[in-house]
């Protein structure tokens, strides 16, 4: 199943979820409509209770030549950027937080708010002639979509400082270097992003996201918080029937089939 909403397509996959970037004729820069729908899309996704996990795609050759500025200048004072408690926000910044994965896809080029978006994905496949570029610095702001955080975490703070102070580009492999992709492919990283996506799908729903969770809390916290949660993070899991499930399976030797329950 298949539609379109304003700028993002989206199309339902047994359990996955691809949403695509559909501004072609703009190189995909993220103007105020992109960025709601965008937002709406994700949002979707985390509320449908068969959907298991989302992909991040861009229609075109690019994935997305960052923000739109012109467009986007005189409303930045206004919030646009400050969802509310209802709205996923696809950078993850503010507002409603995901607890679903989703992974990235990115060809061509991949600047600014495109980075931002990858950094808050959980796994990103380039197209190894993927440039990249941080160069708010050379636009008068700063990465307000999360990189100052993100990009040094990911990468160190030399190696993330040589790229957010200077705003130039590199390639996949340098992207790969510092830690912002986790694999590069020849050949167009959806079909690759599509097969990791429908694995994840297999796997038992929320055991998924209590991962999911408390890996977070190390990234954003630290490791002791992450440590101190682990036990409320597994005993909910314990009495589900997706253990039950999947220790059945395992004894006779066959996939599970997990209900997210």
């Amino acid at each position: 199943m298949s539609q379109q909403q304003g700028k993002v397509s989206r199309e339902i996959r047994g359990s996955v979820f691809l949403i695509g970037l559909d501004r072609v004729t703009k190189r995909n820069a993220f103007d105020s409509y992109l960025i709601h729908d965008l937002s709406l899309a994700l949002t979707e996704y985390e509320d449908h209770s068969e959907l298991r996990c989302a992909i991040i795609f861009a229609h075109g050759d690019h994935f997305t030549a960052g923000l739109d500025l012109i467009e986007l200048q005189p409303k930045l004072s206004s919030g646009i950027f400050n969802y509310d408690e209802h709205h996923i926000n696809p950078w993850g910044t503010s507002g409603r937080k995901r607890k679903k994965p989703v992974i990235v896809a990115v060809q061509g080029f991949c600047y600014t708010a495109g980075i931002e978006l990858m950094l808050n994905a959980d796994i990103v496949i380039a197209q190894d002639n993927t440039q990249f570029a941080q160069m708010e610095v050379q636009r008068g702001i700063l990465p307000f979509g999360g990189a100052t955080a993100r990009f040094v975490q990911a990468a160190g703070w030399s190696k993330a400082m040589r790229y957010l102070l200077t705003g130039d580009a590199f390639d996949a492999a340098t992207a790969l270097h510092l830690n912002l992709i986790n694999e590069m492919t020849p050949e167009a990283p959806l079909n690759r992003a599509i097969e990791l996506a429908e694995r994840i799908a297999q796997a038992a729903p929320l055991a998924v996201q209590a991962t999911l969770a408390s890996a977070k809390e190390a990234a954003e916290h630290s490791t002791e918080v992450a440590f101190s949660h682990l036990q409320q993070h597994l005993t909910p899991l314990l009495t589900t029937q997706d253990v039950q499930e999947g220790v059945m399976a395992m004894l006779q030797r066959r996939a599970p089939q997990f209900k997210g329950q």
